[in-house]
């Protein structure tokens, strides 16, 4: 056997936000979210993955949404290259995801928690050993000797490290160990190890991500998009170690610019879908200063069209 990466998009879009991918979604979740409890019962994935879209992923990231029994939101993403502004767009889509939900703000009550499961490819937190962090929101411990938990958790954030897990085949014991060694080393197995094929969901997920169950079509698209994805990573990775190494203000910022225009691609497809190709020019032409602008007005655009009026005032 041989498995395709589940970091692969549209690998990772099959396997956790088909239509029938539900209870490996709620295995995946209960791991990450509840420490392997059997807490989510139910959930409903949003726009589920269909086959004929294969060929239409074009970002270097990928999500699939969800809504539990008590209607809560969930985003799952996957991010492989890192960027400076990871942090702003995994925030920008749980916001989006929770004000969506409602049309006015007469309708706030109405909001439901929204979480986000978040799987990098590259160390986020170098100050943590963890492998799974959340964040949710307190009141700062300056302000209090025993600090404040906000009334609601209507806002929490989990971050999935991948290049922290060292364990082995031998060493997995939580659910969670399971599914992130799935997530990390299943290119590498050649057959379905017991301790993970125990797990009912888990080796349905591994059954997905054969090569012997997949099309000719479906194996040349992950072929195509692993080498997409490691061509953007290697990208942004080269153009930072060139500032590094250069050490010279010209460098940093060609870096810097590299980081802002893969952020600015990143969101305005995932806003917009494909845009004309003179967009996409007139973008890839911003210089470093005008780009960090676009990241920072980008949630007034309401439409292709405004974004196209205001790259229009840079030329």
């Amino acid at each position: 056997m041989r498995f395709v990466s589940p970091k692969i998009d549209f690998t990772f879009k099959k396997i956790f936000g088909s239509e029938t991918s539900e209870p490996i979604l709620i295995s995946f979740l209960n791991a990450i979210i509840y420490g392997g409890e059997d807490t989510i019962k139910s959930l409903k994935i949003i726009n589920p993955y269909n086959p004929g879209q294969i060929s239409d992923f074009k970002e270097t990231y990928l999500d699939v949404k969800a809504t539990l029994a008590d209607e809560s939101i969930v985003v799952i993403e996957v991010q492989i290259g890192r960027m400076n502004g990871v942090p702003k767009l995994i925030m920008y889509n749980l916001a989006k995801a929770y004000a969506n939900q409602v049309k006015t703000v007469e309708d706030c009550l109405k909001l439901k928690p929204a979480i986000s499961v978040t799987i990098v490819d590259f160390v986020l937190f170098k100050e943590s050993k963890k492998v799974i962090t959340k964040f949710n929101f307190q009141q700062d411990e300056q302000e209090q000797e025993q600090p404040l938990k906000y009334p609601d958790e209507e806002l929490q954030l989990f971050f999935v490290e991948l290049p922290k897990f060292k364990k082995d085949l031998a060493e997995l014991s939580s659910l969670s160990d399971k599914w992130i060694y799935f997530l990390k080393d299943a290119p590498s197995l050649e057959t379905i190890p017991e301790n993970l094929g125990e797990i009912e969901e888990i080796e349905r997920a591994l059954t997905i991500a054969n090569q012997a169950g997949m099309t000719e079509e479906e194996l040349e698209i992950a072929d195509r998009r692993s080498i997409a994805l490691q061509d953007e990573k290697g990208r942004i990775d080269y153009a930072r170690e060139q500032g590094k190494e250069q050490g010279k203000e010209e460098g940093k910022k060609e870096g810097r610019r590299t980081e802002a225009l893969s952020l600015v691609m990143v969101l305005v497809r995932q806003s917009f879908g494909d845009i004309p190709q003179a967009i996409a020019s007139q973008i890839q032409d911003l210089n470093l200063e005008d780009l960090e602008n676009l990241v920072k007005v980008f949630l007034s655009f309401k439409s292709l069209e405004e974004m196209s009026s205001w790259l229009q005032e840079r030329r």
